[in-house]
């Protein structure tokens, strides 16, 4: 009796430990953990418990719900560009462009955006896909569209960037020119609400993220048409409320932007944080302005997210990193030089990142660019304790994240340089798996879920080097 007792604890236990990823950059959308069970040391041959081959092209985040992993991809009928790293690209359609007539910005922007040198004469089909999060098979996939692809991206983007969200019953996709997509978990459609195709900059495509509060998926799309924010019934698909976004920053006639929402569960109530061109700007569960914060850039990417009663937001390259208290009311920008907002604990004027979200980690804000300069902020106060080139660097995109004592920092080559947390620099080593990679990871108890541009790795120690 005494063991059917215990087998029936063990079950019990298994089922309640069952871990949880819901949304970009996890759940508190501050990829960290005090799990010491967590791998620090990985390759292609060693700490690798399985690996998932993945087709197509996507650069969304593994999410997770119970043992069950999402993503999604896009595969291609017809020709496509291949993503390359880092901003400058090869020139390998010059030619062709040139000849149709085309200024040589015209033909750079035309390289920079566009996937396809004829568009419309392909067709994409893309896939939402569930994979077993402890053996790596895939338990199944749903096509849940399919045509001409809606626009251009960026060569370094894809069609489906944006990471989807769940709340452990149903999974939400949210493509910004296509619509939302509902499933349950054993990936029967329960609902789709189409959106309009708008138009951003330069053909550089979408990838801002969905999130959930209550009973609402939230959605920002910040484009070259219409910029709005809104909340659709978690249950239905149905439009709760949308607010328009007429904002960009001034001088510049920019409207798009790929940063995600953050839902702000503060001290003083919850409310729904946004970066968009020139602004951040915060709202209340109903879509009503609350506060907002100029400074950010006309391209805004890295999304908000707080940590230990601190908001923080970042502005993009060279524009403001700032930390917001809870409570704000009202315009909190003030003139360079001026007495900063009471609401606005510290603010840093030209210390934002182009690509990665900073990480909040053991009291530090590590701020890494896209060329690999890695900054260190007191988290409370601002105070800058270190600027230095990671490593040899190289390109990066994914935000870094943090566990038992250290900072992981993945370049778009796919090398993590591992560097020990704390006010002075050290570089510890670096794991190289040797294919591109842009997407953030998930941390899943003891696991750490990484995607590369073909393959999702569940990388974790063996038995023996195992804490537990």
């Amino acid at each position: 009796m005494s063991r059917v007792i215990a087998i029936l604890f063990l079950v019990a236990c298994a089922f309640a430990g069952d871990p949880a990823w819901p949304g970009f950059r996890g759940p508190s959308s501050n990829p960290s953990t005090s799990n010491s069970d967590l791998p620090d040391q990985w390759s292609k041959t060693s700490n690798i418990e399985w690996t998932a081959t993945l087709p197509g092209l996507g650069w969304s985040s593994p999410i997770v719900a119970g043992r069950n992993i999402f993503l999604t991809t896009v595969t291609t009928d017809g020709k496509a560009k291949q993503p390359q790293t880092g901003t400058n690209y090869s020139n390998d359609y010059v030619a062709e462009l040139s000849k149709q007539g085309l200024k040589d910005q015209e033909v750079l922007d035309r390289l920079n955006a566009r996937d396809f040198e004829f568009p419309n004469e392909v067709a994409v089909h893309y896939f939402l896909y569930s994979i077993d999060l402890y053996s790596g098979k895939i338990n199944w996939t749903r096509e849940f569209h399919s045509g001409h692809p809606p626009g251009g991206r960026h060569r370094k983007n894809s069609f489906c960037s944006e990471t989807p969200v769940t709340d452990g019953s149903r999974v939400y996709v949210y493509i910004n020119n296509l619509g939302l997509f509902a499933y349950d978990l054993d990936g029967n459609k329960v609902w789709n609400t189409p959106l309009e195709n708008f138009p951003t900059i330069l053909d550089f495509g979408t990838a801002s993220s969905p999130t959930l509060v209550n009973d609402s998926v939230i959605i920002v799309n910040d484009n070259e048409k219409q910029q709005f924010i809104a909340a659709f019934d978690k249950n239905t698909g149905k439009q709760v409320w949308r607010t328009d976004r007429s904002i960009h920053v001034p001088g510049s006639d920019r409207q798009t932007g790929w940063s995600s929402p953050y839902i702000w569960k503060n001290s003083e109530r919850t409310e729904i944080v946004t970066i968009g061109p020139g602004l951040a700007i915060g709202y209340d569960l109903a879509g009503k302005e609350l506060w907002r914060l100029g400074g950010m850039s006309a391209m805004p990417v890295p999304s908000p997210f707080a940590y230990d009663g601190l908001l923080y937001l970042n502005g993009g390259t060279g524009k403001a990193l700032a930390a917001i208290k809870p409570g704000a009311s009202g315009d909190l920008t003030t003139p360079d030089g001026a007495k900063l907002n009471d609401f606005v604990a510290w603010l840093q004027p030209k210390a934002g990142t182009y690509l990665p979200t900073e990480l909040a980690y053991d009291g530090g804000l590590y701020v890494l660019s896209h060329t690999g300069i890695l900054t260190r902020f007191a988290a409370k106060t601002g105070v800058p304790s270190y600027k230095t080139r990671i490593g040899e660097g190289g390109d990066f995109t994914s935000s870094p994240w943090g566990y038992h004592g250290e900072i992981f920092c993945m370049n778009e080559e796919g090398r993590t340089f591992v560097i020990r947390a704390g006010d002075k620099y050290e570089l510890l080593g670096s794991n190289d798996l040797g294919e591109m990679a842009l997407a953030t990871p998930a941390l899943i108890g003891d696991r750490l879920i990484l995607r590369t541009e073909n393959h999702l790795y569940s990388i974790r120690n063996p038995p023996s080097n195992r804490r537990r």
